[in-house]
């Protein structure tokens, strides 16, 4: 893909699941690829399977919900990869539990990852992307969005971040960038398997019977996402913004 084989995206959360599945997909499309995540040693798994690859990937360990961390990622990526114009917030946590049982750093510290780290990620990248007329955002939003028991915490912050995707659209849009959300159904991820872990669930029986709610069929898997993040942050996708894509395998029953 030629037109951006000069282009640098940053992807949050990146070590694993999600994140280092949309790293691998956006270096296959010809992007340099900052991964980030808390610690940068974590990085590395991803970092190495780009390059094996034969794409470009730097490693950044940084707390996205801390201004100071943010900035100086920031500023490393654009002097080791370049200006960063893609920016993937995908980085999240659960603190899953039911509202009378939730605390007070269960919630302050989902809202701290999803909504502070998304809002200092973007600040800190907009410039270069307003500077060259061109950007893409993209949002990791959720299904839970819609309400989910046990989770009022993520769910009220990946609502809002379906709110702060429109607003960047509104915002950007005349420099060029584009802002977009996916909000994903069950995919299995580590974060999907700690959850059945609570639970106690099997495994495999968790995942069957989320299966057999899903229209088609199949639980999702991180690779569905990342094709979807490759689409908006393509040149095709330019006339796509201020939107959130399902990708849930059809409609919740």
């Amino acid at each position: 893909m030629s037109e951006s084989t000069a282009r640098v995206a940053i992807v949050t959360g990146a070590a694993r699941g999600i994140g280092a599945a949309t790293a691998l997909r956006l270096a296959a499309d010809g992007l340099a690829v900052a991964v980030v995540d808390l610690d940068e040693g974590s990085t590395a798994a991803t970092v190495q399977a780009v390059q094996a690859a034969g794409g470009r990937a730097l490693g950044v360990g940084a707390d996205v919900g801390d201004a100071e961390q943010v900035q100086a990622a920031v500023d490393r990526v654009a002097a080791e990869l370049g200006p960063p114009v893609v920016l993937v917030n995908n980085a999240g946590v659960t603190r899953d539990n039911m509202l009378f049982k939730m605390t007070d750093a269960d919630w302050d510290l989902v809202m701290h990852v999803h909504l502070r780290g998304s809002f200092l990620m973007t600040r800190a990248c907009q410039r270069f992307m307003v500077e060259v007329g061109w950007g893409r955002v993209v949002n990791l939003s959720s299904t839970s969005a819609l309400g989910n028991r046990g989770q009022a915490n993520y769910a009220t912050a990946k609502a809002g971040l379906q709110g702060f995707t429109k607003t960047l659209a509104l915002e950007l849009g005349k420099f060029g960038v584009t802002a977009n959300a996916i909000a994903p159904g069950f995919i299995q991820t580590e974060m999907t398997r700690a959850t059945a872990e609570r639970i106690g669930r099997d495994w495999e029986e968790y995942v069957a019977e989320r299966a057999a709610a899903i229209p088609v069929a199949r639980a999702g898997v991180p690779e569905d996402i990342a094709h979807t993040v490759s689409f908006l942050v393509s040149e095709g996708a330019g006339f796509v913004s201020g939107q959130v894509v399902y990708v849930a395998g059809g409609p919740r029953t």
